[in-house]
């Protein structure tokens, strides 16, 4: 008798997205052949959390080109990178009481960054390391390895973790060095992976700003949404600035920050050429953009 029933049990099983239903059908003694019983539905809830976009900030803290009136300029160039794993101070201008007041001014506490990232070893830019190394020492300062002993020094007598750059190096999620680039004048600069494209921030480009460009591009396999700071283009004509920004138009480069030493002419050009895809870039001056979700995976060195 058990035999015969365990024979005429049949189970069915349905499988929706959200639930599974499952119906058994009993051939038992009294309750007649084909009788249903449905069981209590199980229900599975969806564990899909949906990506939340990240919102990356760039600061202006330090530039020749004024912008937000309470702001202090001089000769060099500093800006903030927040919203990234690490908070990085991009360089440090060239005097430190100028860098660390106008810190003040935009409410940025020297005590919550984490890294420091330093683009070339020349005063401009590396002028305010000093002053921000008394406020803040447990940062990573981030130099390429061919910098001056002098400049190293200073960074391990400090306190600061020193961290020595030779090739394209992840500095955090999102975030990358070029590495080495340039040979007279060798100089890194910041690739950030934004969901519109790469955001490529240079000191003073003395490598020359569309051989970083060409770099970035052929390293990453990415369009750049924006090329911001120093252009290095000071002196040029108007014939060569015309002739670069056609070739920046070449590179698919979407949006232009030029700042520092780009000169007056180049960012009038860009201004006129560019338009609404111009970014002022100024002492004060925000950029906003959301980080790319899924950042790609690269072959770079650890240091």
């Amino acid at each position: 008798m058990i035999k015969q029933l365990i024979e005429r049990e049949v189970i069915f099983v349905w499988w929706g997205f959200k639930e599974v239903l499952v119906i058994t059908t009993l051939g038992l003694l009294g309750l007649g052949e084909g009788v249903k019983t449905e069981q209590p539905a199980l229900l599975v809830e969806e564990n899909v959390e949906e990506e939340k976009s990240i919102e990356v900030k760039v600061t202006v803290i330090y530039d020749n080109y004024p912008l937000v009136e309470s702001l202090k300029t001089e000769w060099g160039f500093s800006c903030l990178i927040e919203g990234l794993e690490k908070t990085i101070l991009f360089d440090t201008g060239g005097k430190g009481d100028i860098l660390l007041e106008n810190m003040k001014k935009l409410n940025i506490n020297p005590e919550k960054i984490d890294i420091v990232f330093i683009s070339h070893d020349h005063w401009d830019h590396t002028g305010g390391l000093a002053s921000f190394l008394q406020e803040n020492s447990r940062v990573e300062v981030l130099l390429l390895d061919s910098f001056s002993p002098n400049l190293k020094n200073e960074v391990i007598r400090s306190g600061a973790n020193l961290r020595e750059i030779k090739g394209p190096s992840k500095v955090c999620s999102g975030a990358y060095s070029t590495g080495t680039l340039g040979s007279t004048i060798k100089e890194q600069s910041l690739v950030i992976e934004a969901e519109e494209g790469l955001v490529l921030i240079t000191g003073c480009a003395h490598p020359g700003v569309l051989d970083i460009i060409r770099s970035v591009k052929s390293h990453y396999h990415q369009d750049i949404y924006l090329v911001m700071g120093g252009f290095h283009l000071l002196d040029l004509s108007l014939e060569k600035l015309q002739e670069i920004y056609k070739q920046f138009r070449g590179e698919d480069v979407k949006k232009v920050g030029p700042s520092h030493c780009s000169g007056d002419h180049t960012r009038e050009l860009f201004a006129q050429k560019y338009g609404q895809d111009l970014v002022e870039i100024g002492v004060g001056k925000t950029i906003s953009f959301p980080l790319k979700l899924k950042p790609r995976h690269y072959n770079l060195e650890t240091n």
